[in-house]
């Protein structure tokens, strides 16, 4: 009676489409080996196939959010205030219990004499991103709320594209300065302080949201429910847990556009001027 069914088979049932992630460079050693491990605790929690995509800048990460060839990404808030409305909050990383950072300037600890950026005034400074907000934008609106001309300011600049570059940059006297990262460096002076040790602190800022990770204009709401639901459920975890501890995070908290006011106030004082 039912012999017909055998010459019209049911479909298969679809693999659900892998969930893309993006990142720029992080500060491990083993990059690649982490963001693997990360994946597969997220495959498990998801229960579908997670792939992280890593680019060098952040404005790849961002043209790739913009056309939905990734649904999430891990980025800066200067790019993510930037992308607003477009892009949504999914989740902020907790560093030291808070969703909050820092952008600090170093020079060679050789130089004991700079106590400030305003002090490296004709220096050679070096950057990270130009989307970074501590790494870019932070000492760009300093000059800017001081009547200084950046352009002017430095005898000249670069753009590392890492913030460990930065760190690396300045260790080896390529630079007189740099802006880098806080979470970042302070992380980097756990795991190599050979390195951080070549170099000193001159100035901090004060905090602003920690980078946070956005969902693209097509990222569904179910999707972004998911993924914040994984992230924040990782401090609870031991397999989480173990994960954050190599990033030196706390945890993730959903936050709130809030947290980037800051940065949008940078941003208005700079991007306000030619």
């Amino acid at each position: 009676m039912w012999g017909w069914l055998a010459l019209f088979p049911l479909p298969a049932t679809a693999d659900p489409a892998p969930l893309r992630i993006g990142t720029t460079a992080v500060f491990l050693d083993d990059q690649i080996g982490f963001l693997r491990q990360w994946g597969a605790y997220l495959e498990r929690r998801l229960q579908r196939p997670v792939r992280f995509v890593q680019r060098t800048s952040y404005r790849e990460i961002v043209d790739l959010l913009m056309k939905d060839d990734i649904e999430f990404a891990w980025i800066c808030g200067y790019p993510y205030v930037r992308g607003e409305p477009a892009l949504k909050l999914v989740a902020v990383p907790l560093f030291e219990g808070k969703p909050l950072y820092r952008s600090y300037v170093i020079v060679p600890s050789t130089d004991t004499r700079t106590r400030t950026l305003l002090d490296l005034r004709g220096k050679i400074f070096a950057f990270s991103d130009p989307l970074s907000n501590s790494g870019w934008l932070v000492p760009e609106a300093r000059l800017r709320e001081q009547g200084l001309d950046p352009g002017r300011f430095f005898a000249r600049t670069f753009f590392t594209w890492a913030h460990r570059r930065v760190v690396e940059a300045v260790a080896a006297g390529l630079a007189d300065g740099g802006a880098i990262d806080g979470y970042v460096y302070d992380t980097l002076a756990k795991l190599h302080p050979e390195l951080t040790r070549q170099t000193r602190i001159a100035e901090r800022s004060p905090k602003f949201g920690f980078p946070p990770v956005v969902a693209a204009p097509g990222a569904s709401a179910a999707d972004i429910t998911a993924l914040r639901a994984a992230l924040l459920g990782m401090a609870t975890d031991p397999d989480g847990r173990s994960l954050l501890t190599h990033l030196n995070l706390t945890g993730f908290t959903a936050g709130s556009p809030a947290l980037f006011d800051g940065i949008r106030r940078n941003r208005a004082l700079v991007e306000a001027r030619p």
